[in-house]
């Protein structure tokens, strides 16, 4: 039996390769890396996790990235079951220690004997033998690769960047100006409801700020790059550029925090970091990717109280991230419309994130195993976090005349996604529920259909 060829060793084709290896089916994973390195990696490993170390929310109750977390884990996902072994407390978030997580992805791989790794650069999907290809090349497809889908696609490559957050040694954090406390107490996956670092700022202090942010150096465009961005991972400082009050309303936002060591003033705004290893060692910037120099990052972060001294094991950047005009180009199945043989997976599709990156490449995998044994394959019910989301990228986006052919944008799982409930959520008497009530039951009775109807489909899909 030929194996069936995935290109990307990301978690999109991680997860494609181990989906189609437990169905018995053999796999060859193609990765550039050694080989070739990129812009943003900085190991060898599989599924590595280069922007950020969180899952994000693991409520399936409440949260849509939650409720994508428990059908992955419905469906036998090796992220999720490496994500799981490797979580650092991060409040209501699943966040994973990135090397240990990356270390076990890469030997559950490599140790499977229905795979075989490929170290080495694929330039062309001509030289690809087989009949099913998964192209799960993410957001740092190579020029060569990328310039090939192009042609094949009949579309120029659409292009946004995804941005790195600094970094900072936990140790250099005066914790006499700031203290830990996750938003609301909340606790989360081995959290204690004080997770993240919290550094507040008066008035004063973030006016400064933001002039600082405005004001400071940025790195330049390449010719290559253009200057288009995905909203739901802007630099800092383009954030500040939109509106003074941007930050306090979005990564910077006060809420649910009370200040330790002077509960009775209330913060301005708050900067949290968030515990990015298993030592507890390093802490990340929550929301801060950033496109300043180097030198500009080091000085103007240093004006956060409790950061003046920090010291940063790395520091922010930006990196390109190419996608497909999906709804135009792929079928229900994820296969591109002008050469079947050919499927995608993962950020390229035009899914944002890593968990619905992986999510999509579990689909992937799966579809393409029951085509190589010839069973029938019905895609997710669009009920489900899965079905929605596959469901946004081959079809589910409205083009407008006025926005044209490329108004197509990545997306995160979200509520927004999901066809309305039949019937409109009710108390248990029988009343009408209003405000935050009535939204925290209706987030309820999504998640409780949609994990019905994926325990359904998967029983009928996998037989599991």
């Amino acid at each position: 039996m030929l194996p069936i060829q995935i290109i990307g060793g990301g978690l999109a084709g991680s997860e494609a390769a181990w989906q189609i290896a437990q169905a018995g089916v053999p796999v060859r994973l193609h990765e550039m890396r050694p080989q070739r390195p990129t812009q943003a990696h900085r190991t060898d490993g599989l599924a590595e996790l280069v922007c950020s170390n969180s899952f994000r929310s693991d409520d399936s109750d409440q949260n849509a990235v939650g409720l994508i977390h428990w059908e992955m884990r419905r469906l036998n996902s090796l992220i999720m079951a490496c994500a799981d072994a490797h979580q650092v407390p991060a409040g209501g978030a699943l966040a994973v220690d990135r090397d240990g997580f990356s270390q076990a992805v890469t030997r559950a791989l490599e140790s499977h004997p229905l795979i075989e790794i490929a170290r080495a650069e694929v330039p062309s999907l001509a030289q690809i033998e087989g009949d099913v290809v998964i192209v799960a090349t993410g957001p740092l497809t190579s020029e060569a690769l990328a310039a090939e889908i192009a042609g094949l696609t009949g579309e120029e490559g659409l292009a946004f960047f995804d941005a790195i957050a600094p970094i900072v040694h936990r140790e250099s954090i005066d914790m006499g100006v700031a203290w830990m406390q996750s938003r609301y107490d909340k606790t989360g996956p081995g959290g204690t409801g004080a997770d993240y670092v919290n550094c507040p700022m008066n008035k004063e202090q973030y006016d400064a700020f933001i002039d600082a942010l405005i004001a400071g150096e940025k790195t330049s465009f390449k010719e290559w790059e253009g200057t288009p961005y995905f909203d739901g991972c802007l630099p800092i400082e383009v954030m500040a550029e939109r509106g003074r009050e941007t930050l306090r309303h979005g990564p910077m936002k006060p809420m649910g925090l009370t200040n330790a060591h002077d509960p009775a003033v209330k913060p301005y705004a708050v900067v949290q970091l968030r515990q990015d290893n298993a030592l507890g060692t390093l802490y990340n910037m929550v929301g801060f990717q950033t496109k300043l120099r180097h030198g500009e990052q080091a000085r103007v972060f240093r004006m956060i109280p409790g950061l003046e001294r920090a010291e940063f094991a790395r520091l922010g950047g930006l990196h390109r991230n190419t996608y497909l005009n999906s709804p135009r180009l792929l079928d229900p199945l994820l296969r591109l419309k002008s050469d079947p043989r050919i499927r995608f997976a993962g950020q390229i599709t035009g899914c944002e994130g890593y968990v619905e990156s992986a999510a999509i490449g579990l689909v992937s995998g799966l579809v393409a195993a029951c085509e190589r044994q010839g069973r029938a394959f019905a895609p997710p019910p669009p009920t489900t976090a899965l079905g929605a989301l596959i469901g946004h990228i081959t079809g589910g986006h409205v083009e407008t005349i006025d926005a044209g052919p490329r108004s197509f944008q990545p997306m995160n799982v979200n509520f927004g996604l999901f066809p309305p409930l039949a019937e409109p959520v009710k108390a248990p008497d029988g009343k009408r529920l209003r405000g935050p009530e009535k939204a925290a039951a209706k987030k309820r009775a999504l998640t409780a259909r949609a994990k019905q109807d994926l325990d359904a489909w998967a029983r009928g899909a996998t037989g599991a």
